[in-house]
């Protein structure tokens, strides 16, 4: 009598071995185009399973429209760096044609309402004898331009808290003190307040809107800071008395 033969039990892969061997078998679908027809596996966004290939296809597309939004993100970015870029230097020049701190500190309050929205600035200046500080008039100080005195400069340096630039809340008292020339809001508002130094403290530069977002503290001060090493540079140069004045 003939032995029944019982059958071996199933054998199942290890699916870690199956990913690895695959892995280094790249082509192994190649001439098995059906196979792959035949594979299920799960949809991202739709219940149940679908084809390989309809997966593959769902991916590349989600990738193509991922690749599309970081395109147009970039684009953006360029498009609004390139304004800022024509912005900035349209300020520079117009600020280097000034010949005076007077003309300079009329030219910051026009140049930077026109092409960034600021709705106020002050240049507080330190006004030693026969400095580029000391107004034609030395009756009157003409706004945005004032003369430092010991109480901005205390207001001043708390809102810099031990900084070089910074932006931050301002309050409707600082407002009223700092920026005597323009009406203060209801509530606080924001500024972005820097340093005027070249060798030595010439003052300090703040501008300021009645948003208390739009120079949220969050906010970097690179151009508060570079537009403040240009106007220290200027402010210098008004102090070296032209040929012929002496």
């Amino acid at each position: 009598m003939s032995r029944v033969q019982v059958p071996e039990p199933r054998q199942t892969l290890d699916p870690d071995r199956v990913a690895e061997w695959l892995a280094q078998h790249t082509d192994f679908f190649v001439g098995r185009e059906g196979l792959l027809q035949q594979l299920k596996v799960p949809h991202p966004h739709i219940p149940g399973a679908v084809s390989l290939l309809e997966r593959l296809v769902a991916d590349l597309r989600q990738r193509a429209e991922s690749a599309e939004w970081r395109l147009e993100n970039l684009l953006e970015s360029a498009r609004y760096n390139e304004a800022q870029y024509r912005r900035t230097r349209e300020l520079v020049l117009g600020l280097i044609e000034a010949e005076d701190a007077d003309a300079l500190a009329e030219a910051l309050s026009t140049q930077l309402a026109e092409r960034f929205r600021t709705q106020a600035i002050g240049l507080w200046l330190e006004a030693a004898p026969d400095c580029h500080a000391t107004p034609r008039d030395a009756r009157q100080w003409q706004p945005p331009r004032f003369r430092l005195d010991a109480e901005a400069r205390r207001r001043l340096e708390l809102l810099l808290n031990e900084q070089s630039s910074r932006c931050t809340t301002l309050s409707s008292a600082d407002w009223g003190h700092l920026l005597p020339h323009c009406q203060a809001p209801e509530s606080a508002g924001s500024c972005a307040i820097t340093r005027l130094t070249q060798g030595e403290t010439l003052g300090f530069l703040i501008l300021a809107s009645h948003d208390s977002e739009h120079f949220r503290a969050t906010l970097d001060t690179l151009f508060t800071e570079y537009l403040g090493e240009v106007v220290s540079r200027l402010l210098k140069r008004a102090e070296r008395p032209h040929a012929g004045d002496a």
